[in-house]
């Protein structure tokens, strides 16, 4: 069985991808949409967003079953945080 040779490192997926949602999609989705979850092609720069990480990169792969897919949480730095929030007294 033959292994796709990936296009982009894992670095340069997350650099397009965050370049792409602050230039083209940020000011769509923020604040109306915070907290749901964009998938964004990188080669294409075409998106979709919905609450369910899974359900918005499916989209997102049905219109483009060749994407290069990165995700990120509308209004977070963070996809997933772990641990609990430290609160400054």
């Amino acid at each position: 069985m033959a292994t796709q040779q990936r296009k982009y490192s894992k670095e340069e997926v997350a650099r397009r991808g965050d370049e792409i949602y602050r230039r083209d999609i940020r000011a769509q989705v923020e604040p109306h949409r915070n907290g749901e979850i964009v998938a964004i092609d990188v080669e294409s720069g075409a998106w979709e967003i919905d609450p369910d990480q899974i359900t918005a990169a499916h989209r997102l792969e049905e219109r483009y079953p060749d994407a290069t897919v990165w995700v990120v949480r509308a209004g977070s730095r963070y996809l997933t945080r772990f641990g609990a929030g430290r609160s400054k007294k």
